[in-house]
């Protein structure tokens, strides 16, 4: 896969859609961010000190119905850095990336649809190492505290790009979650009750249990801190 590294960028996401035309795999990663963007049409912290990459993939035979799995893949790539440094990462359905209970990365994902099938997908990635996100009210925490070592972001980068070049399976990213079989807060239209996370299915919906009826939710937002 090409690697290009910019100095500053306003959104890799955005840079990226340049290379669309050319069809070929490509990942392009900044130094900082100056309009980074997060899920949910949300801003994402993107100074000095945090690795920014965003990497475009072309499939083919790629059903949308399994579009789940480049949402695991990329949740798993940032685990197995994690790892690599030495910390102990979690995912928090469906792709929220935590260690010692606070975020460690944002993961936003762009597909593009043809016919029933994914031609391709732009996953970015912005992953705290060094940068301060004190800023953002305790919520989360960098690699390099989680790791408790000091980290800079050009030994992290490398090993983000080759984590993320390699396949993942979904044992893999189960291997990561750790909230199933307790209670969790569920928010979804509007509506927020407790229920019991039960399991996650191959296509990528939680399985919950709620007043002693099991249901499968395909998009929610869960808190574990209850």
């Amino acid at each position: 896969m090409r690697t290009i590294f910019l100095e500053e960028t306003s959104s890799t996401n955005e840079y990226i859609k340049k290379f669309l035309p050319l069809g070929e795999d490509v990942a392009v990663c900044a130094a900082r961010q100056t309009e980074g963007r997060g899920t949910k049409g949300r801003s994402f912290l993107s100074e000095r000190g945090g690795v920014y990459c965003s990497f475009l993939n072309f499939y083919r035979d790629f059903p949308a119905s399994e579009a789940f799995r480049i949402m695991a893949h990329a949740a798993v790539s940032v685990c197995r850095t994690a790892k690599h440094f030495g910390a102990e990462p979690s995912v928090k359905w469906p792709n929220d990336v935590f260690a010692k209970g606070k975020k460690l990365a944002g993961i936003l994902i762009e597909n593009a649809l043809f016919g029933e099938n994914i031609s391709c997908s732009i996953v970015g990635i912005g992953l705290n190492v060094a940068n301060d996100v004190s800023a953002l009210g305790g919520i989360a925490i960098s690699l390099s505290e989680a790791a408790g070592k000091n980290l800079r972001p050009e030994e992290v980068r490398p090993i983000l790009i080759d984590s993320f070049t390699r396949e993942s399976d979904l044992p893999e990213y189960l291997s990561f979650v750790r909230f199933l079989g307790r209670e969790v807060r569920v928010t979804e239209g509007g509506k927020s009750y407790s229920a019991v996370a039960e399991r996650i299915l191959g296509d990528g919906r939680l399985e919950i249990t709620e007043g002693g009826h099991v249901r499968a939710l395909s998009s929610a937002e869960i808190d574990l801190n209850i």
